[in-house]
């Protein structure tokens, strides 16, 4: 490989990657992830529309790594839903930090079997 090869690979590699910033969001926060979903009808027309999953996330792995992730619960008539998010996926419009509760581990997975009374943090 000569090295404009390699300048033009490093060009491509940057310019592809994409800024994927979200505001502090860690265990113990409800967020509201919007999502782009796409739908396809009977007649096999696409629609692409923005599905909103709000919940409390029970952990965040990997850090600022890019295969971050972040998986997040919510209560669904009377059903636990967790959804895994990997927070490069193209798909995920936004995240809003609805509110923070103060906790005291990183994985709170416990909240699952019952529900610990926690403590909002005031902005």
């Amino acid at each position: 490989m000569t090295k404009e090869e390699k300048s033009k690979k490093s060009k491509k590699t940057s310019e592809e990657k994409i800024d994927r910033t979200f505001p502090e969001v860690k265990s113990g926060s409800v967020v509201r992830v919007h999502q782009k979903i796409k739908d396809v009808d009977a007649k096999g027309n696409e629609k692409e529309r923005i599905q909103v999953f709000e919940g409390l996330v029970l952990a965040r792995r990997h850090g600022n790594e890019v295969g971050a992730t972040i998986t997040v619960r919510k209560v669904s008539g009377g059903i636990g839903v967790e959804k895994i998010f990997p927070l490069a996926l193209p798909q995920i419009e936004k995240i809003e930090v609805v509110k923070k509760y103060k906790v005291n581990r990183a994985k709170i997975y416990f909240t699952r079997d019952y529900k610990k009374k926690m403590r909002e943090v005031r902005k």
